[in-house]
């Protein structure tokens, strides 16, 4: 499996979470689409679509989905308790090292610099990306930040996120991508606390419970 993320003809502009906007029309769609663990058989369509220019990485998902909650406020509360869809990404070709971008329907974010198997096997621990850096990241999503009570009926629900490349470089020392360029990453869907959850993801996971924290199951983005 592998992504190609465009690049963007002119410098993307401020998000909007707006699926059919002229930029996203014609990139790439992947789907998530393995629901492998035992759920509540609710697996709603879930699509996605990145793109860049030389500041941002730019990422946009799609959910047509029920049973849709959010509760999580602030900055690192536990979004994926809630309709959250997630993109895990490693840009260092030598070390599985990632950040989880994990967004409720609401636009509320937690991230980490999340370690990779050697080093969580010398001892590293995930790092919180500070406030500070988080405000870096803009944010636009097309329900309210707070859902609650659940939307039973089916709703379709965007996020979309620009990430400064500022942020990589800060916390993995990696290069902007250029033409040629790979990373890793994978793309989630969960719901643990709505009244339906669900774990789903774009790659593959091959674990006998849900979790999304495994970089070795990773499949390349190339910058095109």
């Amino acid at each position: 499996m592998q992504y190609n993320v465009r690049r963007a003809s002119i410098s993307l502009g401020s998000p909007d979470a707006d699926w059919d906007r002229a930029e996203w029309r014609d990139v790439e769609t992947l789907e998530i689409t393995h629901f492998p663990w035992p759920d509540s058989g609710h697996h709603p369509r879930s699509v996605a679509r990145l793109l860049y220019d030389d500041r941002f990485l730019a990422v946009i998902f799609r959910v047509d989905d029920r049973y849709v909650r959010a509760v999580a406020r602030e900055f690192q509360d536990s979004v994926c308790l809630d309709s959250c869809a997630e993109f895990f990404v490693s840009p260092l070709p030598d070390s599985e090292a990632y950040f989880n971008f994990e967004v409720n329907c609401g636009g509320t974010m937690l991230l980490h610099r999340c370690p990779s198997t050697t080093e969580r096997e010398a001892g590293v621990e995930s790092v919180q990306v500070s406030a500070a850096d988080g405000l870096t990241i803009a944010i636009a999503h097309s329900l309210p930040r707070i859902v609650e009570p659940e939307i039973a009926e089916p709703t379709t629900w965007t996020i979309e996120y620009h990430v400064p490349f500022d942020l990589f470089a800060s916390h993995f020392d990696a290069a902007r991508p250029t033409t040629g360029t790979v990373w890793k990453a994978n793309f989630y869907k969960c719901g643990d606390r709505t009244s339906h959850p669900h774990w789903g993801s774009w790659a593959p996971v091959r674990t006998q419970s849900p979790n999304f924290h495994q970089p070795s199951f990773f499949q390349p983005i190339n910058f095109a």
